[in-house]
């Protein structure tokens, strides 16, 4: 069987770089755009440089947006990552470089080399993609697949607006944006992710048991960790990881319900909200496959070959 051909745009933060190491465990990656979300695009770029370094891979990186479409973010996640988004272990200055390229540039390169080739997996803010929509808006016809990591479908959201998720609250416009453009996708939200969280003990048991992978990934996560324990978020949340599954072997979704999904852009209370037309009653074309369930112990064999660790 054939590699999956993978396209990812992200903003590495810790659950970024599991997903980042599944994606090179498992497929063949043309490139990392990368945004401002985690944390600012100077450290989620230094960030994609270091994951590049530890892979020991020649992944071109590009430098995206460092702000959202419209509006200052009210908040990045570097309480929960770190402030340099890999939990302030002190890592070295990474050897890589990112290319010259401007992300959106890059997206739209890559799609028109190598049409309906490259699945586009959308772990960070959206600005990225949407500014390649405004640039382009035949990119969709262009890209196998979209799965996104964003949203919270039932109102469960995590960041302070309590119903909204962070990737769709940094930029509610550009989600917007993509979910307009795209006639489908998939949609792994939050909430799902929460739902498939990995077992502490036997996360660690992998960790003890993988390679240089695992070494690096236990030590950036310690500050991710603690603070989850400290939120009563019980086990290894791996949202991005978990789209990554998706993204790499479509058949581990054992449940799933595809609907309409809008993004809130106005509400003074739910901005960056997630709005699924669960029952169908405003007529418009249900875009995304939301996915609900997956096969956990595949997903878990995915993470644990990602860290190096025996299967």
């Amino acid at each position: 069987m054939s590699r999956p051909q993978l396209l990812i745009d992200t903003d590495p933060g810790v659950d970024d770089a599991l997903a980042i190491l599944m994606a090179h465990a498992h497929a063949d990656v043309a490139g990392l755009s990368i945004a401002a979300g985690n944390v600012g695009l100077a450290h989620t770029l230094r960030n994609a440089r270091t994951l590049v370094d530890l892979l020991g891979v020649d992944t071109p990186v590009f430098a995206g947006c460092a702000t959202p479409l419209v509006r200052a973010p009210e908040e990045d996640a570097a309480f929960v990552h770190g402030r340099d988004g890999f939990g302030d272990v002190g890592l070295p200055e990474p050897t890589s470089a990112a290319t010259t390229e401007p992300a959106a540039l890059a997206l739209l390169r890559l799609t028109r080399e190598r049409p309906g080739e490259l699945t586009l997996v959308a772990l960070a803010p959206l600005t990225n993609l949407a500014l390649a929509l405004r640039l382009d808006p035949t990119l969709p016809a262009r890209v196998a697949r979209l799965v996104v990591m964003g949203g919270a479908v039932t109102g469960h959201g995590n960041t302070g607006r309590v119903s909204t998720e962070f990737n769709l609250g940094f930029d509610p416009e550009a989600a917007h944006v993509v979910f307009e453009a795209f006639p489908s996708f998939e949609l792994v939200d939050w909430e799902a992710s929460v739902r498939h969280a990995f077992d502490d003990a036997e996360f660690d048991r992998w960790l003890a048991a993988g390679d240089q992978r695992a070494d690096f990934f236990g030590q950036v996560m310690v500050a991710a960790r603690r603070y989850n324990a400290s939120r009563d978020r019980r086990g290894v949340i791996a949202a991005d990881a978990l789209a990554m599954a998706v993204a790499l072997d479509p058949g581990i979704v054992t449940r799933s319900e595809t609907r309409a999904v809008a993004v809130e852009l106005d509400g003074r209370l739910s901005r960056g909200v997630s709005v699924v037309d669960w029952a169908g009653r405003l007529g418009r074309h249900a875009q995304a496959k939301i996915v609900l369930e997956v096969d956990q112990a595949r997903f878990a064999a995915m993470a644990r070959r990602a860290l190096g660790a025996p299967i």
